[in-house]
């Protein structure tokens, strides 16, 4: 699959089959994270990597829209380490291109996944380090679900809006 039809096509995903994920699609998703852009290339993200299912009714307690961890086999938690910052406040937008790194890898190895905010909820972030021990320099920011679809998820009915761009000065009409 090409670059732009796995974005146009990547959905999120809530349903999942009773499969593990192998290991190796499990360092696909984490190298693909750690290729994400960053401020000054500081890279300060951390990854908890949760596959053990007995966690996941914790994280839904926590949670209130991790549901899917129901089904899901593999949970990744997105974290922003902020000692390694060197342009401060960026490792939230560091953190993002993370993300969606992992959601498009997912969808380009034929696994379906799905982005459960963390930050900026303090709760979630409390409660989910609190629940994984994570130092206090280490913040949540995302929680991905991950695994094999149950399904086929329909493809996005069309998004590209030129309305919503202009050209050179707001409100000048692009074409």
């Amino acid at each position: 699959m090409d670059t732009f039809e796995t974005i146009v096509t990547r959905r999120s995903i809530r349903n999942f089959l009773n499969r593990p994920v192998e290991p190796e699609h499990v360092t696909t998703l984490l190298k693909a994270a750690m290729y994400a852009p960053s401020a000054m290339n500081e890279q300060p993200w951390r990854f908890l990597v949760l596959s053990d299912r007995r966690l996941f009714p914790e994280i839904i307690k926590v949670h209130p829209y991790a549901a899917m961890l129901e089904t899901a086999p593999l949970a990744i938690l997105v974290c922003g380490d902020i000692t390694m910052e060197k342009a401060p406040g960026n490792w939230v937008l560091d953190c993002s291109c993370a993300s969606q790194n992992i959601l498009l890898a997912a969808h380009s190895i034929g696994l379906g996944a799905v982005w459960a905010g963390v930050y900026p909820e303090e709760d979630r972030m409390r409660a989910l380090a609190n629940l994984f021990h994570v130092p206090e320099t280490v913040l949540p920011f995302a929680l991905i679900a991950t695994g094999y679809h149950d399904g086929r998820p329909a493809r996005p009915t069309e998004r590209f809006k030129p309305e919503r761009i202009s050209l050179n000065s707001w409100g000048q009409v692009y074409e």
